[in-house]
């Protein structure tokens, strides 16, 4: 059984010179939910990136649902890595939910009956099943992040993966996002800020600085190390 994610001593700088990942390795099981945070600039949405194959890194070893990420793989992995953006606009394009959602399914070729049923099972998923002929950019802030998850869901992937899933929402919305991820049986890493929510869903903690990871483990340990919080910009909830 392969890991969910493998990095391996992961390297990248950008063009301009800047290290943004200094030997990145981070091992990821099944079915496991890791939060990764850190301050801005760590290094966390350079990461999160490299997991589809959207930037290369210059060193290292990246492996995703037991595939290289490699250019030969990269539609192997991106139909089995959901990547979620932080802004739901950069995601949803389409006249109407349903042509959103099913956009992924149809890009792999499945016939239109079965494309439908992606759709309703992924609009389920995400309580969203009376939206499907809304048009996605009169909706909230909160029905656009569920929209925007129901998108990679629609195509079963193995992996999801989540840029700052409750910034902007209102406490209602992100209470409601928070009930939809806990939901969710799949391998998770969430990039966020948001560390109450890191403490009430995510049994693991990564914590990346400057390039780096500096710590990783139990969430409730790392929690309570304020030294180790306070170095690195993050507060105790």
């Amino acid at each position: 059984m392969h890991h969910s994610i493998e990095i391996d001593n992961l390297k990248f700088s950008y063009p301009d010179g800047h290290t943004a990942l200094n030997g990145v390795s981070l091992h990821i099981e099944p079915c496991e939910k890791v939060a990764l945070v850190g301050p801005n600039g760590a290094g966390k949405s350079t990461l999160i990136l490299h997991l589809t194959g959207i930037l290369e890194g210059q060193s290292g070893a990246l492996r995703v649902a037991g595939l290289p990420v490699t250019k030969p793989n990269f539609g192997k992995v991106r139909a089995r890595v959901g990547l979620v953006f932080q802004n739901p606009d950069d995601q949803l394009f389409s006249p109407t939910v349903f042509e959103d959602v099913a956009f992924g399914p149809m890009y792999q070729g499945l016939e239109m009956d079965q494309v439908r049923q992606r759709v309703e099972e992924a609009l389920g998923v995400v309580h969203m099943s009376d939206y499907a002929s809304r048009v996605s950019h009169h909706l909230s802030m909160g029905e656009k992040k569920r929209i925007s998850i129901a998108t990679v869901l629609s195509m079963k992937p193995e992996v999801l993966i989540l840029d700052e899933p409750t910034a902007g929402l209102d406490p209602r919305a992100r209470r409601s996002l928070i009930h939809l991820l806990d939901d969710l049986d799949i391998t998770m890493l969430v990039s966020t800020h948001d560390m109450r929510m890191v403490r009430e869903l995510f049994p693991r903690m990564v914590i990346m600085d400057e390039g780096r990871i500096v710590a990783d483990g139990s969430t409730q340990t790392l929690m309570n190390d304020e030294v180790l919080l306070n170095a690195h910009g993050l507060e105790k909830p």
